[in-house]
């Protein structure tokens, strides 16, 4: 029947072509779209099957560094996704990422151009969204060479040791169970205040909590905007408040760094010429500030920048810092075991010694098994800051177009059983005796990125660790309160772009004597 009825249309065509032909264009778009495999003409990577309009939006939860691998497991390391119109690469193996990172790390080393980071982070204008190109080099540059640098992350030794002593004190002077998720919240942002801006804020300046907009900004950042995947839809962020949020972020954020700034100019304009301060006491505004008015610097910066590079030590080093010693602390609390390694490490190689100095630090192999152990079971973004190909490039035999959005997850790689041996369990002594770092020379343990786009403070992350860590097993013992077991300490996430815990830490100290 069906071939008598193409016989007939055929010949109809040949008698009356004008007639029919809108006709078989029709046949004919209608069997590419249900029988064609893009996949298979472009050879793009495998997808899940997407709706109309939202892509795979519908299969992302608020968590989705767990949604997406649980989608990579039926779909494969490299898979093909749609955020509303845009295609979005979702890598899940240490193989695709070093293709990805190292292989091809100059075509991935873009950044999409997402609304919230140009409203909230100056137009992109900081290191770590910045778009790929001469501004980001001359940035980062500033940031590794005159700010993070290893000579400049040991210059603040003494803001490290005060803040990590004054939490001690708040420690033993409480009476009840410690708040750790506060502890640590107030020790990183009163570290980084101190670098930065060379003071802590504790309360209101100018009618602004800094600490409390912090976390609002840190919110903003990790949510999700709907119009940057659905444009037609973005007037949605201005119904359920979203666009007013962020005015007033963005606003108030900019009214307190503006004034930080003006208060380390007027004072640089009055000591210039002068020997006043010196490289081993400047705070990151100084240092940005000098490099804007030295004639000589080879790199110039203005207002705008050094707000947004200050900007990024916040949301890059305060969160992840927190973040890291709350998933440690927990860890250790679940783990009796660990905790005793590491308070036999630490009590030993500072037997007799009131405080822990640097080398201490660095004879403490388990405690750095610790930190690598954390960073592989919750890497604080767990996805890592997205990448856009700039150019079509083939990745495991896969085309990528252009354009393309690149995720990768780290979370995922991190639990790889193919790699590691019960990839769900904590087990520092996994690391010691390994060569694995997370210095972006690994691939199965990415928690900083690697490559261009790596994070350039590692060395500040892991000292703040690495002392809070070693000083809390020292001065301390420590168990859960109502003497709970370890294993039944809720582990719950915050949903966000830096994994955080869902509830606050809480354990209870006794003091040990050294």
């Amino acid at each position: 029947m069906i071939v008598q009825w193409l016989e007939t249309q055929m010949k109809v065509f040949l008698l009356h072509p004008f007639t029919v032909l809108p006709f078989f264009l029709l046949l004919f778009f209608l069997y590419k779209f249900l029988f064609s495999n893009p996949q298979t003409i472009k050879h793009l990577p495998p997808s899940p099957t997407k709706l109309p309009i939202i892509g795979n939006l519908h299969q992302i939860d608020q968590f989705p560094h767990r949604s997406l691998h649980n989608l990579s497991k039926k779909h494969g390391e490299l898979m093909l996704l749609h955020f509303g119109s845009n295609p979005v690469l979702v890598v899940s193996s240490a193989e695709a990422a070093c293709e990805i990172m190292k292989t091809h790390d100059s075509i991935f080393s873009d950044r999409p151009a997402l609304s919230k980071y140009k409203r909230l982070l100056y137009d992109c204008k900081d290191v770590a969204t910045a778009p790929y190109g001469d501004y980001w080099r001359r940035m980062r540059s500033i940031c590794v060479l005159q700010l993070l640098s290893y000579k400049r992350v040991q210059s603040f030794h003494d803001v490290r040791e005060e803040e990590t002593a004054q939490m001690i004190k708040e420690i033993e002077r409480s009476k009840t169970a410690v708040n750790l998720s506060k502890m640590f919240a107030n020790f990183t942002s009163d570290v980084i205040c101190r670098v930065a801006f060379g003071m802590k804020f504790n309360g209101e300046r100018d009618g602004i909590n800094f600490k409390k907009l912090q976390e609002k900004h840190e919110e903003l950042i990790g949510s999700i905007n709907v119009g940057d995947f659905i444009p037609w839809l973005a007037w949605v962020n201005h119904i359920n408040g979203v666009e007013r949020e962020i005015k007033k972020v963005s606003g108030d954020m900019d009214r307190f760094l503006e004034g930080i700034v003006q208060e380390h100019s007027d004072r640089l304009s009055k000591t210039r010429g002068s020997k006043h301060g010196t490289n081993s006491t400047q705070d990151f505004v100084d240092v940005l500030l000098e490099l804007q008015h030295s004639p000589a610097a080879e790199i110039s910066i203005n207002k705008e920048s050094i707000k947004a590079i200050i900007l990024d030590m916040f949301v890059a080093g305060s969160t992840t810092t927190y973040a890291t010693l709350e998933w440690a602390m927990s860890e250790l609390l679940r783990n009796p075991g660990a905790m005793e390694s590491l308070k036999k490490e630490v009590r030993g190689t500072t037997r007799g010694k009131a405080s822990i100095s640097e080398n201490d630090l660095e004879k403490m192999e388990y405690l750095k098994a610790v930190i690598k152990e954390t960073l592989r079971l919750h890497p604080t973004v767990p996805l890592l800051l997205p990448r856009i190909s700039t150019q079509q490039v083939k990745i495991n035999g896969y085309v990528i177009p252009a354009r393309t959005e690149v995720i990768i997850n780290a979370w995922a790689i991190h639990r790889d059983p193919t790699f590691w041996n019960d990839p769900v369990q904590f087990n520092p002594e996994r690391f010691l005796n390994s060569p694995i770092d997370f210095k972006g020379q690994h691939y199965n343990l990415i928690p900083f990125g690697s490559g261009r786009r790596g994070c350039p403070g590692i060395l500040f992350g892991t000292a703040n660790l690495e002392l809070v860590l070693a000083n809390l097993m020292q001065k301390f013992d420590w168990e859960l309160p109502e003497r709970a077991e370890g294993k039944t300490l809720d582990m719950e996430e915050y949903p966000g772009l830096t994994s955080h815990r869902k509830n606050p830490l809480l354990a209870i100290a006794f003091p040990h004597s050294t």
